[in-house]
Order: structure tokens, then sequence, then C-alpha cells
């Protein structure tokens, strides 16, 4: 133990349990939480992946001590024009920063790690602990921020014992399509809480690791308190489909491929990535690595050791023309319709190096993202017009999900045994269709909590669990390009209302000490009406303008008034014309 001198209150210290033993050095704390509970109370918050799918963030509190699991982002969906990625508000949490004791992260995946370069460094850079091969992509994504240098990355090891202030960490390997995913079971003062986010169970995966289910069932035999559990196919019947099966599907597309294949897959997804090496090894195909993304990630996890490759079956682009077409892979990223990703750019023929052959079979190994489908489907319509042959999720099995279904689900629930049951990761939908799951295996309702992002489920030391009543205040902080937070929910409007209606210019030349018009209004629209086929129109706007000043007594201008009515009152002249409401951007020029 050690002593804070300033508040005057022992501090636990963190520690990792391991074969060999180590220690990490605490961190000094000071409580500066105005969202008050009991110093009795276990409470968790999640911040983001309840009511959506992405921004997964979740705080744990007791006393003193805060802890952060996963810190994600979400990509926009079409009504945030111009918006690159959505991060949780940690607003709180940065007048919190002091207690976070450290931040857990359950596995790569961009939802669960991409807010960690636009977070840590508001938060004080705590500490980070996670498995190897999710280390290694958060280190490789800081470096383009040029921010590892002062990240603290803890790597772990699966049967690792991580304690940090009042928690106790034990880790159980689950799968999914990240090889190095883990469930927790978190040790509180008030009793154990399992947090399983992207799950699956495979009896057959890829790299030959299945679930720990000899862990789970000792966890659940020892007693758990909460429950939270992954609920994205929470509505989806049956079992999540083997990876071997998929692996077979695979096969069949190679061997019965004449010319080149184009497999597009997520750069993150080192299962099906180990696939398309197995089966081009297995069928004389030399692999070509398209896209920054994938060719970085598959160095890091070979370097790590979980990619598996024979020797020079990577080949670069120019020695293609050396081997005939039906030796040939070409593995990009673009699975999404990202419009500059590697398999778009294909697509529209606009690749410096790779161009569609007649012959060529192109691979699109996902589930298009809600929002994304018209991008996959304009990429599918390219490829086909350039003559490819394009298999993907509507005719073919060529994509298993990561997620568990409801019997994975139950079977979950099953093993775990516990009192009370929080679903999470999904939209709300989603979270009701698990919570109903709970329901059929004899989960009492009261015992079930449904949450919203920035709510409180609080448990007291008699193991009674309810809602807090207070609420981190909280919503969507956006991303464009380098700006963090600058673009709020105005901007959104203004972008959407453009988007929508387009733009109305008129300047103003007015006479500064009389506030008239010395001259004709000027109008520009952009996105509104096409100028030159609008005479009509345009005239009578200006015409309404000039009423507006004739009929304003005179006196020194109020510019800000002068835009306000021009605003309005051209807004509702231009409704009634058109039934559309462009944005009005009065520019006043004084003379």
């Amino acid at each position: 133990m050690i002593r804070n001198r300033a508040a005057g209150k022992p501090l636990h210290k963190p520690t990792i349990a391991v074969p060999h033993g180590h220690t990490v050095h605490p961190q000094t704390s000071i409580n500066t939480s105005k969202f008050t509970a009991s110093r009795q109370n276990l409470r968790i918050i999640p911040m983001g992946g309840v009511e959506e799918v992405g921004e997964n963030m979740t705080v744990f509190e007791y006393g003193d001590d805060l802890i952060i699991i996963d810190m994600g982002f979400a990509f926009p969906d079409e009504s945030m024009p111009g918006i690159d990625y959505i991060i949780p508000d940690t607003k709180w949490l940065e007048e919190n920063k002091r207690r976070i004791r450290g931040v857990i992260i359950t596995h790569g995946h961009l939802d669960h790690t991409g807010g960690i370069p636009y977070i840590l460094p508001k938060l004080g850079d705590p500490p980070i602990y996670t498995m190897p091969l999710t280390a290694g992509f958060i280190k490789k994504r800081l470096e383009e921020f040029n921010m590892v240098h002062r990240a603290k990355i803890n790597a772990l090891h699966i049967d690792d014992v991580l304690t940090l202030g009042a928690f106790q960490f034990k880790f159980f390997r689950v799968n999914h399509s990240f090889p190095d995913g883990v469930g927790l079971a978190i040790k509180t003062p008030v009793g154990t809480v399992v947090y399983a986010t992207d799950w699956k169970f495979d009896y057959t995966p890829v790299d030959g690791k299945p679930a720990e289910f000899d862990k789970i069932a000792r966890i659940g035999g020892d007693g758990v308190l909460l429950l939270m559990s992954d609920s994205t196919n929470a509505a989806v019947p049956g079992y999540a489909i083997s990876e071997r099966e998929l692996s077979e599907t695979i096969d069949r597309v190679f061997q019965a491929a004449e010319g080149r294949i184009i497999f597009a897959t997520f750069a993150t997804n080192i299962s099906r990535i180990q696939q398309v090496f197995n089966s081009a090894a297995k069928f004389n195909r030399k692999v070509v690595v398209i896209g920054r993304s994938m060719v970085q990630n598959i160095e890091i996890a070979l370097s790590l050791g979980y990619l598996k490759i024979q020797p020079k079956i990577v080949i670069k682009t120019e020695q293609m023309k050396k081997f005939p077409d039906k030796n040939i892979v070409i593995l990009v990223t673009g699975s999404q319709g990202e419009e500059a990703a590697a398999l778009a750019r294909i697509a529209r023929s606009e690749h410096k190096t790779i161009k569609i052959k007649k012959g060529d079979t192109a691979v699109v190994s996902s589930t298009p993202i809600p929002g994304n489908e018209a991008s996959v489907a304009s990429v599918l319509s390219n490829l086909t017009r350039e003559g490819a042959k394009v298999l993907y999720y509507k005719n073919l099995d060529i994509h298993t999900s990561g997620h568990a279904k409801q019997e994975d689900l139950k079977l979950m629930m099953s093993l775990i045994k516990p009192k009370y049951f929080m679903p999470i990761h999904g939209e709300h939908y989603m979270l009701v269709a698990h919570a109903e799951l709970a329901k059929q295996l004899g989960i009492p309702e009261e015992n079930i909590f449904i949450m919203d992002n920035g709510q409180a489920m609080e448990i007291n030391s008699a193991q009674q669990g309810k809602l807090a009543e207070a609420k981190i205040p909280g919503g969507y902080v956006f991303i464009d390009g380098l700006g963090v937070g600058d673009v709020g929910e105005v901007v959104i409007r203004d972008r959407q209302v453009m988007a929508k209606d387009g733009m109305f210019v008129i300047i103003l030349t007015v006479d500064r000490k009389t506030g008239k018009l010395i001259s004709q209004p000027e109008i520009l629209s952009r996105g509104f009406i096409y100028m030159k086929g609008s005479d009509e129109l345009i005239r009578e706007v200006k015409h309404e303008v000039r009423k507006l000043f004739e009929n304003k007594g005179r006196g020194e201008a109020n510019y800000a008034q002068i835009r306000q009515t021009v605003r309005d009152q051209i807004g509702e002249y231009l409704y009634q014309k058109t039934e559309r409401r462009p944005m009005i951007l009065p520019v006043v020029m004084e003379v």
C-alpha cells in the first residue's frame, strides 16, 4: 500500500500477477468526481457501444478507482456529412482523470481501439493493458499520430491476473475474426462481473484455439454477479458458422477460379487473411498484398506469430507477370466499398498497377455495415462492368460473422449463471432481443438492465442492483479531418441543410450612415437553383430584398438585425415559391 499525502487516503498498488511476476507503478489519485455515489457501490457506465454498433467504451467505478474497458470509434451515418469518425464524449472522465487506474482493451478492432489516439491524451495517458497482437496494432496506430513514445502499453498473457485499484482482472479466450480477443472476469469488492464483447463459440477456429470453455465454466461455478455480453446477433437464430466451414468454401472458390482471384476483406480480419494464405498454398497461387493497412497488419501478425504463411508465397506487384493468372491471388482492402480503398480504385480502373481482366474472380468477404450498402453495390457493379465475376455474401456463403447468435448467447448465459444481466454492443433492438433470451433462461426481468450511453448501473455491497438516478452528460464527439470536437450539432445541421436544399447567398451593399441599399443585391446559388435558368425568381428575390430596405427607417445600420431580417423573410419567400429551404447567407458590405 502507498498513501496519497494530499488526500491522506490509502491507494491500491496496481500489479500484474504473471508466471515470472512484475509490478506496474501506481498513479496518484485525487477524486474530482461531481457525479457522486456511495463509496461502497460499484458503478458501471457504458459511455459508448449501447444504442449502437461501434464507439465501444465502458467505465467501472468503485471508490476512488476508475477503470476503462475499450476505447473505440464509430463510423458516421448518412445524416453526418463530412464526418470521418465518432468518439464518445469524455468530459466527465477528463474531470476525473487522476482516478483512472488503467485501460483494458479486449481486442484490436477499431470500434474498440480507434478512439485511443483522440481520447488517451485528454485523460493523462493512463496505461493500456491488452493481449500481444492487440498491443501491436495499437502501437502501429499510435505511430501514425506520433504518440507511441508517450503511451504506456502493457502486453499481457491469457493466464495473467491483473490488479488495478479495487479491481482484479482474469482473462479467458473467446473466438472472433480477430485471434487475440478475450473476455474479462472482473473481481470487484461487491462481486464478479463478466464482460464479453465481440465473441462467438467456434469449435474449429482457423488458429486451432477454441474458446476456453473450462475457464468460463469455472468462473460461472464460482458465482457471477453480472454478465455483460455482445448483442450484435441476438436477433439471429442458431449458432455461428465455424471458420472451418468457410475455409472449405474458400478452397472451392480457389479451385474453381480459372483466372486471378481478387480477395477483399477487413485488414484486421487476421483469421480470414490466414484462410486466404492457406488456400493459396494448397492451390499453388502466389499472393500479392495491396493496401497500406493490410500490409502493416500482416507484418504485425507475422512478427508476433499470429499468422503463418509459407516462404516465398508473397510476391510484389511487378512480379505477377512472371506467373499465369491461375496462380495469382490479390489480397486487398475495401470490402466495405470505401472510396479510397484498393478494391474501389481497382473497380474504377484508377489503381496504378492492378487492372481488372476478363476472367478475374472478385471475392468480397464481408457483410456490409449498415449505411455502406450503396457503396458496396457500386463497387460490385464497377467490377462486373470491367469483366470480373463477383462473389459476395448474397450469392455465396463467403463470410461468417464474428459475433455469437442466439444459441451461443444462451450457452454463455447458462455457463456463467449470472444474477444480473446487461446486454451490450448493439442497437437498441439488439439489446432488447438479447434481454428476451435472458428471460427465457430464467433471469428475472427486474434483473436485466438495458442501458443508454451515459447511464449508470449501481450495485451495493448487499449485491442489490439498480439504475443510478444521475446520468453522465455526453453525446457524440465528431472527428473531421484533424479537428476533434470542433464540429458540433449546429454545424452538422448546416451541412444537412446544404446537402438537402443548397445555399443561397445574398450580397448587400449598404450605406453606413443611413442603412439603405445603394445598389442592386447580388445573388449566388449553390445546390439550390441553376442561376441561368431562374432569371424570374432571382428578379423577384431582389425585389423582395429592396422592399425590406424601403420599409426600414433611417439611422445607422444594425447589421445583425439586417442579416436576421433578410434570412427570415427571404427564406420564407423562397419556401413559398419552391417548397425548399436553402441555407440563406446574407453578406453585408458597408460603404
